[in-house]
This record gives structure tokens, C-alpha cells and sequence, in this order.
């Protein structure tokens, strides 16, 4: 007897592909919208506050070469099965405590878990899509996650701040369920047996690469959580500074379609640079005159730099070392995320003391030797890799 259609395994279908997308990036950008409310309700400071993001993304980050090595071993679908159980227990058990080292526990195990979402799915695109179909569903991909970030950055500062702040940590926990059920019947993708290069993966050129990323995740997404904040503390409601927020989203956007119109147009390394303009341009008016006019400015800018210097930044990962690829890109996520951690560690008691304009003066300098190492750097490898 044959089995029905619906009982049969099955590909991972698109609509579950996009609704994780979603969902990791929007328990990832929930938290830092709902910090004010955070330091009412329980015993936290702002500080601490800020530092359960930090702690979610080092453990996002110190996840990556965990995740791309129990990938290859167990298969896709077993990793994305397991990190989604374990947001859930995660995000559960962020409900359950008010104290700063409990919270700080329950939130970065849940960042170490999410963090095995959006790489995973990105590797599954890479096994079972080839052509158009793959460009569609990174697209998708790529949507879906700004729709997630845009919609945390929109509720999750009011929804903690009118209802309670446990709402925003258990909308995770109700949507990881609804994937892992949705993928009760699908089936790991074949594919190739690979390894973990470690050698190839830290030649000179990739430890260099990692730096420029490390710094380059410190200002793209470590600077990018106080935007919200930095909106609040000019007397900027909870809702309204969750709206102008997301002109990060709209410069991710509206980023990577001027990024079409440039790729044909530029050399990579002029990408990099011109990305990095932009990223410079961001976080000048929030230094120079801090109002909720220019931290809108410096999230849509952002954004806009995102698309396009770290959209170039990504497939510099890719050829680098093409003979370690997969590792080599995993430690490039891993420095990425490991930089905005501790870039907001260490600017976290600025944020308690609300200079943010100092915090956007430090981003505006450290741009500037970001762009020029970067775009140095890339010149340097595309010339002797060409000889």
C-alpha cells in the first residue's frame, strides 16, 4: 500500500525556509527596543540590559565553527531540528527570571541556539537549489529576515512596554514550535561528504579577513542596537522610536537594489569602498548633532551600508580560500558576530550614561580605518591573486 502525498518525505518547502528567516532575526532584534522597559520591570540596569544582547551575540558568534562542524557530521535538517528545540527551552526560560546573571544565561544560550538558524538555511539553499531557484530563494531569504528584523524593531518596545516584556521572548518559543512541527516530514537533502579545513581556512589572508570583519561587525551591528535606545532618549515614544528605527530596514532594501545597479559598474573593492563611504556618511550627523532626525539617518544609512559593503564582504569569504570554503565562512559569521558583541560590551556603560552621541563619534572614527584597511586589503589580495 502506497503512502498518501502527505505522508511521503518531502523537500524543505520555501514557506518554512522564510518563516525561520524570519523568525531568527526577529527574537535577534527584539530584545535592544524593549532595553528601557527591560530596566523598569525587572532588577536590571540599562547597562545589564545592553549586556543581554552582548551575551547573545558572542554565543551567536562562538556557535558558527560549532554548528558548520555538527552540520557536515549530523546533516542540515538534524542541526536545524535541535537548534530549534533548543530556542525553544531558551526562550521559555528567558520568561522565567528578573536577575541579571539568570537572564544573562537563559538569553545567551538562546542566542548560541537561533545563531544555528540562518547559516543552516543558507547551506540547505546551497544543497537542494541550483540556478534561479537558488537566487529566489536567497532572496527570499534575505526579505523575510528584514521583514523579521523590521517587525521586532516595531512591536517589541511597545508590546514589553503595554503587555509584558516575557510576551516578546515567548513569541520565539510559539514560532520555533510551528517550524519544528512543519518539518516533521521533510527529508535530508543528499549531498557531497566535506570536512573542516582548519588549516587552509586561517592562512595569512583569512586571519586578515577575520580582523577586517571583526571590526566591520562591531559598527554594522554591535552600534546598530542603540538606535532605538539613542530614539528614546530625545523623548521619542516607544512606538514612534520603533517606526524610525526601521529605516534600517529600508536602507537594507532599498541598499541592495542600488547594489544590482552597481555590481555590473565596479570592481568589488570599489563595492567594499563605496559601502564604506556610506557607512562613514552613517554615523556622522548622530555624532555631530544627535537628535531623532540624525539617529534615523544613521539606521537607514546603515542599513544601506550593510547591503552593499558587507554584501561584497561575503563573497570576498567565499574566495578567499575556496579549497576551505564552508570553514572559512563559518569563522568569518564568527568574527562578524563576535565583533558586535564586544563592541557592545564595551560601550554599554556609555549607554547607561546616554552619550549616545559619543558612542556614534567613536563609529564615525573607526569607520574611516575600517574603509581604508578593507578596501586596502581586498586590493592587495584581488592583485596578487590575479599574478
Amino acid at each position: 500500500m502506497s503512502k498518501s502525498p502527505a505522508a511521503e518525505p518531502r523537500q524543505l518547502p520555501d514557506s518554512a525556509l522564510r518563516f525561520v528567516g524570519f523568525l531568527a532575526f526577529f527574537d535577534r532584534y527584539a530584545t535592544p527596543p524593549m532595553f528601557v522597559a527591560l530596566s523598569l520591570s525587572t532588577a536590571l540596569s540599562l547597562s545589564q540590559a545592553v549586556e543581554l544582547v552582548a551575551g547573545y551575540s558572542l554565543l551567536y558568534a562562538l556557535g558558527q565553527p560549532l554548528w558548520g562542524l555538527l552540520s557536515d557530521r549530523f546533516g542540515r535538517l538534524t542541526v536545524l531540528r535541535w537548534a530549534l528545540f533548543g530556542a525553544i527551552l531558551g526562550a521559555i526560560a528567558s520568561t522565567l527570571f528578573t536577575s541579571y546573571f539568570a537572564l544573562l544565561i537563559a538569553r545567551s544560550l538562546t542566542g548560541l541556539m537561533f545563531g544555528a538558524l540562518y547559516p543552516t538555511l543558507l547551506t540547505l539553499l546551497g544543497d537542494t537549489r541550483v540556478g534561479m531557484a537558488k537566487a529566489r530563494g536567497l532572496s527570499d531569504l534575505q526579505i523575510f529576515s528584514s521583514l523579521g528584523t523590521t517587525l521586532a524593531t516595531l512591536v517589541a518596545g511597545a508590546i514589553a512596554t503595554s503587555l509584558d516584556w516575557r510576551l516578546v521572548f515567548l513569541l520565539p518559543a510559539a514560532g520555533a514550535a510551528a517550524a519544528l512541527l512543519s518539518l516533521r516530514q521533510v527529508q535530508e537533502p543528499q549531498r557531497e561528504h566535506t570536512t573542516m579545513n582548519f588549516k587552509a581556512a586561517f592562512g595569512r589572508e583569512n586571519l586578515l579577513l577575520y580582523a577586517v570583519v571583526f571590526l566591520e561587525g562591531g559598527l554594522l551591528m554591535g552600534f546598530l542596537t542603540y538606535i532605538v535606545p539613542a530614539l528614546q532618549s530625545v523623548e521619542m515614544g516607544i512606538w514612534l522610536s520603533g517606526v524610525l528605527g526601521c529605516g534600517f530596514a529600508v536602507g537594507v532594501i532599498l541598499g541592495a537594489r542600488f547594489m544590482r545597479l552597481l555590481v555590473p559598474r565596479f570592481s568589488r573593492t570599489w563595492l567594499i569602498g563605496i559601502g564604506g563611504v556610506i557607512l562613514i556618511l552613517s554615523f556622522a550627523p548622530s555624532a555631530v548633532l544627535p537628535s531623532a532626525g540624525s539617529y534615523t539617518v544613521t539606521a537607514f544609512l546603515i542599513g544601506a551600508a550593510n547591503a552593499i559593503m558587507h554584501s561584497s564582504m561575503q563573497g570576498w569569504a567565499t574566495e578567499v580560500a575556496p579549497q576551505a570554503r564552508a570553514t572559512t565562512v563559518s569563522f568569518f559569521v564568527f568574527a562578524l558576530f563576535f565583533g558586535a558583541s564586544v563592541a557592545t560590551y564595551l560601550t554599554a556603560d556609555l549607554a547607561e550614561q546616554g552619550k549616545f552621541s559619543q558612542i556614534f563619534t567613536i563609529g564615525f572614527w573607526l569607520s574611516i580605518l575600517l574603509v581604508a584597511v578593507a578596501t586596502w586589503l581586498h586590493a592587495h589580495w584581488y592583485s596578487k591573486r590575479s599574478n
